[in-house]
């Protein structure tokens, strides 16, 4: 039975996502489409070249209302709202950013799912890892939390169980994004019109408290901010942790290498080698703890580092979670 899958936004998440998912899926009987306000010449040219994964290893030519990739015709359609967009899907992936309320994502006409690539207030999140339980509660509409929280959540929950958070405090050094600025200009949030490129600028972030929400255990317990710096992708989280059993960092860390090779396989790595951000990219774990970086002060008080390919990690999650849904509905 042929599976219909429509993407709707293809910025930075919208494009990766459908270059994992044209992989995963490519011999079997799915149809794509796109909805977004780039030309189809534009999208073509977009999915072609990436300036932070290189070039897509299939033809793809346009037309004036679709894109072919291989022997894939896919739509390409503009509108603006939801409810307008002419496809009769079995799945939406909304990466636009836009339409992260419930109220609003509902309005896709979607068969099975809607599947929200941000953080939601009112949408059920899942995190691979921490809530998968979620997926079985037959929400039509299902968050996939941000980035952040995809690295952060497994690695907070993994090591709560074992040593107890007490109380901790996370800050991500982040890449830049799509809505900063290259060069200085105006945003209601003043330094957020700094240059993105010529600045490392503090930002707020919801990540940390959303771990209280996707695992409840933590609530309270955890908050962070963030940093933007100008490197294109790979992020790194450092959460600074007092936990309530006294314990060593090689005991932390042989626990996070057990659940590795696991509990959460796929999700959270343990990398030993000297790493930097650039040797990450591409790397399709939301969690990439850095051992030869984390700290202990005594034996309640550590430093965690870890990595994540905020834009390549991230993406395989929101595949992940649709192949599963795939699977759940035949």
């Amino acid at each position: 039975m042929s599976v219909k899958i429509g993407i709707n936004g293809f910025g930075r998440i919208g494009k990766i996502v459908f270059r994992q998912l044209f992989e995963r899926l490519k011999n079997r009987d799915v149809q794509f489409f796109i909805n977004d306000l780039a030309t189809p010449n534009q999208i073509r040219y977009s999915l072609l070249f990436d300036t932070n994964y290189g070039h897509f290893n299939h033809a793809v030519v346009s037309t004036d209302s679709a894109v072919q990739v291989g022997s894939f015709t896919i739509p390409i359609y503009k509108e603006t709202s939801p409810e307008n967009i002419p496809w009769d899907v079995d799945i939406v992936i909304e990466s636009t950013g836009r339409f992260t309320t419930l109220d609003k994502a509902s309005k896709h006409r979607a068969k099975n799912s809607v599947i929200v690539t941000g953080p939601s207030k009112d949408i059920p999140m899942v995190v691979l890892g921490v809530n998968d339980s979620i997926l079985s509660e037959n929400h039509r509409e299902i968050s996939i939390a941000s980035c952040t929280t995809n690295c952060l959540a497994p690695l907070a929950r993994s090591v709560h169980e074992k040593f107890q958070i007490i109380e901790a405090l996370m800050t991500t050094v982040h890449a830049c994004t799509q809505s900063q600025l290259l060069v200085d200009g105006y945003r209601d949030d003043l330094r957020d019109g700094r240059s993105a490129f010529q600045n490392i600028v503090p930002s707020t972030t919801g990540a940390a408290k959303a771990v209280g929400i996707v695992y409840p255990a933590l609530k309270g317990k955890l908050t962070g901010i963030a940093f933007r710096v100008p490197v294109s992708t790979v992020s790194v989280v450092d959460l600074t942790v007092r936990f309530e059993r006294k314990t060593s960092l090689e005991q932390i860390l042989n626990h996070l290498h057990e659940e590795e090779n696991t509990r959460l396989k796929g999700i959270l790595a343990v990398s030993k080698e000297e790493g930097v951000s650039s040797d990450f990219k591409g790397d399709t774990h939301s969690c990439i703890v850095d051992a030869t970086s984390c700290v202990q002060l005594n034996e309640s008080f550590y430093k965690l580092i870890a990595w994540y390919d905020n834009e390549w990690g991230y993406s395989s999650r929101v595949c992940d979670v649709v192949m599963q849904r795939l699977e759940k509905n035949g």
